[in-house]
Parts: C-alpha cells; structure tokens; sequence
C-alpha cells in the first residue's frame, strides 16, 4: 500500500498504527514524527502564511468569497508518487488539503482510493483512526491505538480529580478573536477545567474582543490554528493592544499561557492526549512525565504593580 496523506493528523496516525513505511508523500504541514520530513511535500500554502494574523484572516476570507484556493497541490508529484490512498480531510475548508483541492489539482486518477476525515470531537478523532486502519487492513492495530488513548485521557480525568474546577478560555485565533470549539472544549472537562466560551463539537467561533473581557476567565491559553509556539508568543503583541488587556483576571495573575496550536491544540491525531496532558499542567500543575513548559508552553508573567504597562516577558 502506497499511501500519500494530505492532513498532518493522518500521518500522526499512519505512524502510530506501525504503517509509516506505507507514507510516500506528505502535506507540507506534516512534521510528527520528525522524520516525515524527509518525503517529498506535495501541497504548499497559496498566499504567504508569515504576515499578521489579521491579515491572513483577511486573505482567507477573501479568497473563500472568490472560491480561490487557500493550498496549492502538486498534482504532477502525486501522480509520479502512484498512490493507492489519498488521505484528506472534509471538516474545515480553512484548516488543511480538501477533496475538492485535490479534485481541482487533477491529481489523483478515478482508481485512486480517497479518504477524508471529518473529526469535530475525541469520538471522532477516534472513528478517524479506526477508518485509516481498515483501508490499511490494520483493525486490530486501530483498535489497540484507540484504547491506549483512551487510557491516557483517562489518566487525566483521574489525577485531575478532586481539584479546584478554574474557569477557562482557550483562544484558537487573536485578530479576529475565536473561542475554540471542536474537540477541544472536551479536553478541557477532562484535564478538570470550566471553559467560559466554545462549544464541544461545533466549529470554532469568531467572537468579539469584549466577549473575552466579560468573561474574565481565572486562565487563558492562546494557541492559534497552524501556529507553534514561537508564532504564538508573537501574538501577545496583539492583545495587549486592548486597554483592559492588563485587568484580566488571568493577565493579573500570571495564568496566561501562549502554546503550541499547531502540534497540539488544534491537531486531530495523535497529540490529542498530551493536549490534555498540557491543560492539566496549566490549570492544576499535574505532571506527566516530562514538564512540558518552556517546550510547549509558555506563561506570561504578570505586571509588576507599580507598572501600568502590560509586559511581554515570558518565563521559560
């Protein structure tokens, strides 16, 4: 089986079912595990990702009103790659390659299997894994996968218990403002935390900034869609502009942590239980393992009182 997998997640899970020698190519956007680099890349961004947030968001919605393509396949390598499954994804037009990108692309011939995934919550990350492992005739794999994760989470759900419920916002987007939704929210009830905005199972949300204010959550993890945690941290910037940015809650306190939205927070695959694992570790200070701050994650650290000015020194 000759597998190209066009969704980050897919390959996380093609991996993780033993099936990593089937992968001969790979979305530009696949780097778990590391070594999946090394296989030819066949979709690029269509636009340049690297200028602001608001400006991408502005790109993107310009270009779905003109029914432009936000990623760029190249059909000629995928062709020369002969696959024999075709992994993408039909849940966000925004996030990753669709079967309509790849159908526009002439890329795959009419014999070419195609699989898309449709995850919006942990059960369906789950029927996820489970549907790439029949089409690799690996059920019992896929089966096994499923339930070691389910134990992880399960783990969380347990050493979180008993503790303190803070309230939380998780922010998927700054400029605009989204509350993020899908399976995340879900994550948070397990790593025992009280999410103020977003809704489990239903798409991320633009909100506006004054949604955030009112809600004055005790903790606030800002992880943006495609962003690590470097691209992250750049955008403290943006919300400190706001003028009541300093009297949050979170922001006074010191419970302010910009993370790794891309690798964790708003993947589909396999990091879905070490995003738990990080929510705990922010809310409650549970240790997995290996702390994961400073790797990760990283929280803001308060203003000094007799200094008005919001600070944009993290601590690693």
């Amino acid at each position: 089986m000759r597998v190209v997998s066009l969704l980050a997640s897919a390959t996380e899970i093609v991996c993780a079912l033993e099936a990593g020698d089937m992968l001969v190519g790979r979305s530009h956007e696949c780097d778990n595990p590391s070594w999946v680099r090394r296989l030819p890349a066949c979709s690029e961004p269509a636009f340049d990702v690297s200028v602001s947030s608001r400006e991408i968001d502005a790109e993107v919605r310009r270009r779905l009103r003109s029914g432009e393509p936000l990623y760029l396949l190249r059909g000629d390598l995928i062709r020369e790659l002969r696959p024999d499954l075709v992994i993408t994804q039909a849940h966000c037009d925004v996030c990753a390659v669709t079967p309509g990108d790849v159908e526009r692309s002439g890329a795959c011939a009419l014999t070419v299997d195609q699989l898309a995934l449709t995850a919006s919550s942990l059960e369906g990350i789950f029927q996820g894994i489970q549907d790439i492992a029949e089409r690799l005739d690996l059920q019992e794999r896929g089966r096994n996968v499923v339930e070691r994760e389910r134990r992880r989470l399960q783990t969380v759900t347990e050493q979180t218990a008993g503790r303190n419920r803070p309230t939380l916002v998780m922010l998927e987007w700054t400029d605009p403002m989204f509350a993020m939704g899908n399976w995340g929210p879900e994550l948070v009830e397990i790593a025992n935390g009280e999410l103020l905005l977003g809704r489990k199972g239903e798409y991320s949300k633009a909100m506006d900034a004054e949604d955030l204010r009112a809600a004055d959550p005790e903790y606030l993890i800002v992880a943006p869609c495609g962003f690590n945690l470097e691209r992250a941290l750049r955008e403290q910037a943006i919300l400190e502009r706001h003028p009541w940015w300093g009297e949050l809650h979170a922001v006074r306190h010191g419970n302010v942590a910009f993370a790794d939205g891309n690798l964790f927070f708003n993947r589909s695959g396999m990091t879905i239980s070490q995003t738990a694992e990080i929510i705990a570790e922010i809310l409650h200070g549970v240790q997995f393992g290996a702390w994961t701050e400073g790797t990760h994650w990283r929280r803001v650290t308060p203003p000094a009182a007799s200094d008005s000015r919001a600070t944009r020194v993290t601590r690693v």
